[in-house]
């Protein structure tokens, strides 16, 4: 079988445009500087519609898509249910200088959701929350130092990045302490050489990071975890805003099997309306409400009115198992792909967020091409990214899948003779 190859003439006369009027063109995780898009020409760049698993790019190409707008879609794309929820609030009202009642009752959908919340305060994106955990964790210890887990990512704050980062100085990173994923002896030195002086230990609920596999938690390492924190005065923050909702509706340290202080949310909360979430406990309320932090549009009704649609849902079909069993479905379709044609497909991660990884390249080079292949033949792929499972992804979807991964596949092994 062979696949029509795309083009993307209209994709780089926009991104000619943009050039011109924005700074990269495309700035961010979107756009072809950040090293996913490899070789550019052979991506898009501009997007014109989208509809359930799929979305359309300006020159009429339509894509399976893999990233979800890099995990928004989590029950298809222009959801009718969520979507009719928040046309119906736009039409009484959006961003009113009282906020909406609605505020009131997506925080209570939150607490009764999420197995760990007291409270729910809302902003727009992750950046916004995790800052806020950093944030009401100092101001409930009096201390300044957080320990980070070495490949993680919360954001784009100053305090998120690294030293030698441009426009990030010294003093922004001075109270940063790293760890390794799963090292609970490394986390026990660093709380000992540091005694009274962390407010905070942040992590997402397994390390999925780029350019490695995605690690799961060790058994015992979250409980451990939980159990220095505990002793130590210690904020435990969790970064759910990636594997919020799709490992577990009550939130992914439910899922293994622990309680945080703090859990942040956003992408997959309102199916694509704009909204994130900082959940916590009790004893931090006050803290919380201590500080001087907001927005012009954090209290904005449309996006609560769409995620309070989208949970109900998301409830009703029983949204992380549903997702788990499309991607067990969707990894072993890659994997026999990958197999019929000799190569050594390694897919890491949980299957609702899978990482992929050719490893008989350790350049990553062949893995690039191979991920490029199926883009080109309507595959949308990330090529050093976890991916994204959504609920309109159907079985046909998953068989498409499969044969553009083999004719990949097969191009690429046509290509690179000698390393089989």
């Amino acid at each position: 079988m062979s696949f029509p190859i795309y083009s993307h003439e209209k994709s780089r006369e926009f991104f000619n445009r943009a050039t011109k009027v924005i700074p990269s063109g495309v700035y961010g995780h979107l756009g072809p500087a950040e090293g996913n898009f490899i070789p550019v020409e052979d991506w898009p760049l501009f997007g014109e519609k989208a509809k359930g698993t799929y979305f359309w790019d300006v020159d009429g190409n339509k894509y399976i898509d893999y990233m979800c707008a890099y995990g928004p879609n989590i029950l298809g794309y222009c959801d009718k249910d969520v979507d009719a929820a928040a046309i119906a609030q736009a039409k009484i009202g959006n961003c009113t200088t009282s906020p909406s009642y609605l505020m009131v009752e997506f925080a209570e959908t939150m607490v009764d959701t999420v197995k760990s919340a007291d409270w729910a305060f809302f902003a727009k994106n992750g950046n916004d929350v995790t800052t806020l955990a950093v944030m009401t964790a100092r101001n409930a210890t009096k201390r300044k130092k957080i320990i980070f887990v070495n490949g993680f990512y919360h954001g784009v704050s100053p305090w998120t990045q690294k030293i030698d980062y441009p426009g990030v100085l010294p003093e922004d990173v001075a109270n940063n302490l790293y760890v390794d994923w799963n090292d609970v002896e490394g986390l026990e030195k660093i709380i000992a050489e540091n005694e009274g002086e962390i407010a905070a230990y942040i992590a997402t609920p397994y390390l999925h990071g780029n350019y490695f596999d995605n690690p799961l938690p060790a058994e015992g390492y979250w409980q451990k975890v939980r159990e220095l924190c505990t002793e130590k005065g210690i904020i435990l923050i969790v970064d759910d805003v990636r594997t919020g909702f799709r490992l577990d509706i009550e939130g992914s340290d439910h899922f293994y099997g622990f309680e945080a202080d703090l859990i942040c949310f956003c992408k997959a909360i309102a199916n694509g309306w704009n909204v994130s979430c900082l959940c916590g406990k009790e004893f931090l309320k006050g803290a919380v409400s201590g500080l001087s932090y907001t927005g012009s549009y954090w209290m904005s009704a449309v996006p609560f009115a769409a995620a309070i649609a989208n949970i109900k849902k998301m409830k009703a079909i029983d949204i992380s198992n549903l997702l788990r069993e499309k991607g067990i479905k969707v990894c072993n379709t890659l994997k026999a792909a990958a197999e019929n044609n000799g190569f050594d497909l390694v897919i890491s991660g949980e299957p609702q967020l899978f990482y992929l990884r050719i490893a008989n390249d350790d350049s990553m080079m062949m893995h690039q091409e191979w991920i490029a292949e199926c883009v080109k033949r309507g595959i949308f792929f990330a090529g050093h990214h976890n991916h994204f499972i959504n609920a309109a992804l159907s079985d046909d979807d998953i068989r498409l899948t499969g044969e553009v991964a083999d004719e990949a596949f097969k191009i690429v092994k046509a290509k690179h003779p000698d390393a089989f």
